[in-house]
């Protein structure tokens, strides 16, 4: 069969890629094309466009950059028309994919989608749009269920994908006599420019221990370089997020899918969080849940602490460092993530999806 995929970011790109591993496995004459990234492009089929080129965020980005991302649209529709799929694959990435769901659907065309929207956070009404374009839609989050279920509409929960990656064993970072400290400032330019030198001011601070900053090589080395500080005991690793959590001791962690997977590591972190005060503004009007992380919202409690906006800042950072290396704070929020870990499904969530997609279009 062949498949249309739509990703946006990393984690897209992760969770198609397993996807992709899996649908392979099960369809020996499976074909794909897709907006994606690196770990797709692996394995195989055709990458049409990068998500390096996709990755704009916040509202007042998306805005600014609006005559691009309507180029975007013109050109996926085009490729996915050349192509002709049996179905089309979105995962995630709600602001372009939710449009072109829609688009795809009067068309007659097949459409999945893998990784719920956040619409339970925000634009709850999202949920009637989906239901009108998306034949099957695949969630991750044992939540979510309940919630489309509140609005009549089946969904299949398929557990989290990262009980899957975090199962492959990467390598992990050697710092000498001094343990680490990770750093994981975003996937974004935007994101990384922001985050990481609040991060890095605290090094001063930890003599004993290394900071290692997890680097994503779709961003250009110098976004990185020139935060850092001649002299300073630090290092970049690039595409190693896993074998640096594995290493550390602590992390602090932009808030995304990067927090669940530390969290599943049971790495003790600190979830970060600034953007620009324009997006800030308009998020806080209309986000609904108590949590921005998905390791409290699936908890539905603090498990990590969450230094949003004017609370990211050093004296905050240095705070939550200080309870996580050492005492009762840590011990705690490991237990908590013995509790997440089982909470999410066990593992086989890309195997199940890719079994689940083939009965749908096959008439099981």
């Amino acid at each position: 069969m062949k498949y249309f995929i739509i990703v946006g970011e990393a984690s897209g790109d992760l969770h198609a890629s397993n996807l992709m591993k899996a649908l392979k496995a099960q369809d020996a004459d499976a074909d794909f094309q897709f907006w994606g990234g690196d770990l797709m492009e692996a394995q195989g089929g055709t990458l049409l466009k990068h998500y390096r080129d996709l990755a704009f965020m916040g509202f007042w980005e998306v805005l600014i950059n609006l005559f691009t991302i309507l180029v975007n649209f013109k050109s996926c529709k085009r490729s996915i028309l050349e192509y002709n799929p049996h179905v089309v694959i979105l995962v995630d990435y709600p602001g372009f994919n939710l449009r072109m769901a829609a688009w795809a659907k009067k068309r007659s065309l097949k459409v999945f989608y893998y990784i719920s929207p956040q619409v339970w956070a925000w634009k709850p009404k999202r949920v009637h749009q989906i239901k009108k374009a998306v034949d099957r839609m695949f969630v991750i989050l044992p939540f979510e269920r309940e919630f489309y279920a509140g609005y009549d509409y089946d969904v299949d929960f398929v557990g989290h994908p990262l009980l899957d990656a975090v199962g492959d064993r990467k390598q992990e970072v050697e710092a000498g006599e001094k343990s680490i400290i990770a750093l994981v400032p975003g996937s974004r330019e935007q994101e990384i420019s922001r985050m990481l030198p609040v991060m890095l001011s605290l090094q001063n601070d930890y003599p004993n221990h290394k900071f290692v900053v997890a680097g994503v090589s779709t961003v250009n080395r110098d976004i990185y370089e020139q935060h850092l500080k001649l002299g300073a005991d630090f290092a970049i690793q690039f595409d190693n997020l896993e074998g640096i959590l594995r290493s550390a001791d602590v992390a602090l962690v932009t808030s995304g899918t990067a927090t669940l997977q530390t969290a599943l590591l049971k790495i003790p972190l600190v979830v970060c969080y600034k953007g620009s005060f324009f997006s800030y503004i308009i998020a806080k009007q209309l986000i609904k849940t108590k949590y921005i992380s998905l390791v409290n919202l699936i908890m539905d409690r603090e498990v990590v602490a969450e230094l949003i906006q004017s609370d990211f800042n050093r004296e905050m950072l240095k705070r939550e460092l200080d309870g996580l290396l050492k005492g009762e704070r840590r011990k705690k929020m490991l237990q908590d993530f013995k509790l997440l870990n089982e909470k999410l499904g066990g593992p086989g969530a890309s195997s199940k999806t890719a079994e689940l997609m083939l009965g749908y279009l096959k008439g099981r």
